[in-house]
């Protein structure tokens, strides 16, 4: 019995450094993992079929590799770890913005996201979002609506955009919203890397009395494809310590109120 249980216990290890391996290399062959855990090639098909039916690597000839799903997961897992102190610090300064009773947008984005994470236990706020994340952080709050817009699926992030969701963005008005951005010039300028989510964030400032922009440091200074407006529209920036005393000089250039957490 207790050999059993042993045996369980190395089976589900293996496939969890089976599963790192494929997230590292992408593609992994039967003979090499037969040869690392010592095990037979019939051993590592078993392992292979049990991700597979569980959805995180597809079976190749010979191996498997990284399963579309769980290649997205790991980037965006990834991209929500980066810099994530100062984004949990942000997060906590503009849950200070939220009243019981206000009618909220959250934008899509890792530090909307950790900002949806505070606010799931708060009471009788409404929470309109694009994003497929922050909706399933908030599904279970008892005390949140949470109002999750239509759209288009965007590949690679879990976000709802096109005409559909900016469509039903006008049928809102709310007290606040919180956004992100891929890169914020110095001359203010907001910066999206999708053309169809700068048009989802233009039409969210319209719907909101008021706006601000959760950003880290690394954003600022940085431009990418798509502008969808200026820090002058918005009432705050609320970055982190690192942003440096000229950049600070610049935007503050724009009329609009820079909040520096530490």
């Amino acid at each position: 019995m207790k050999s059993s249980k042993n045996n369980k216990v190395s089976a589900n290890a293996r496939l969890s450094k089976i599963t790192d391996l494929i997230k590292s290399n992408q593609e992994v062959e039967i003979a090499a993992l037969a040869r690392m855990f010592g095990v037979s090639e019939m051993t590592i098909r078993r392992d292979l079929d049990t991700l597979a039916d569980m959805g995180k690597v597809k079976r190749t000839h010979g191996g498997a590799a990284i399963a579309e799903k769980m290649e997205f997961e790991f980037d965006f897992g990834e991209r929500r770890k980066k810099n994530q102190k100062f984004k949990k610090m942000i997060a906590a300064c503009a849950a200070k913005f939220v009243k019981p009773h206000d009618k909220i947008i959250l934008d899509t984005g890792t530090t909307t996201l950790e900002l949806a994470n505070l606010l799931k236990d708060f009471e009788d706020i409404t929470v309109i979002t694009p994003s497929l994340a922050v909706a399933s952080v908030l599904q279970f709050s008892p005390k949140i609506e949470t109002i999750l817009l239509g759209g288009i699926i965007r590949k690679g992030s879990p976000d709802l955009t096109g005409v559909i969701a900016e469509s039903v963005l006008d049928m809102f008005s709310v007290d606040v919203a919180f956004q992100g951005a891929d890169g914020i010039g110095l001359d203010g300028e907001l910066y999206n890397s999708d053309i169809r989510i700068a048009s989802v964030d233009k039409k969210m400032r319209q719907r909101a009395k008021m706006t601000y922009i959760l950003s880290d440091s690394s954003k600022i200074g940085k431009t990418d494809f798509a502008v969808n407006g200026n820090l002058s529209e918005v009432q705050a920036l609320i970055t982190d310590e690192k942003i440096t005393d000229e950049q600070v000089k610049q935007l503050k250039k724009t009329g609009t109120k820079i909040i520096i957490t530490k």
